[in-house]
């Protein structure tokens, strides 16, 4: 089995805020990330699928089709967009790193080919924080 790992960048903005809750209790739980004003991260997306190199061309899947569908599917949807209120794939969700990385794979599985079966998705929110789902697994 050969893994392909395709890494592309986006720049979103969001809030994290319960509104169930009191704002004090959204201050306490969420701290900056609850600001009423939202706030933003550069996105760091790395993409994984894995698969058996096809004998004529080498390849598990061809990285630059893999970058034109991530850009297509996902990046031209968040990029400088507000992901509470902006991204279709996002609606009513609560917009957490977890979240989001869950929901970037249920539109890759839709927008891929056989071919390209996805292995993983790392999403880093800063160079420190950084998530990874592997499909519910």
């Amino acid at each position: 089995m050969i893994y392909l790992t395709r890494v592309e960048n986006f720049n979103a903005a969001h809030k994290l805020s319960n509104p169930a809750w009191s704002k004090e209790k959204n201050q306490e739980v969420f701290g900056k990330c609850a600001n009423d004003n939202w706030h933003g991260h550069n996105y760091e997306l790395h993409v994984t699928i894995k698969g058996t190199p096809d004998p004529e061309t080498g390849f598990v899947f061809n990285a630059k089709t893999l970058g034109d569908v991530i850009k297509d599917v996902i990046v031209e949807k968040v990029d400088h967009r507000n992901l509470n209120m902006d991204v279709d794939f996002m609606a009513g969700k609560f917009t957490s790193a977890e979240n989001l990385a869950i929901a970037i794979w249920d539109e890759l599985a839709k927008n891929l080919p056989p071919a390209a079966q996805l292995h993983c998705i790392k999403l880093y929110e800063t160079p420190r924080i950084y998530v990874e789902y592997y499909g519910g697994q």
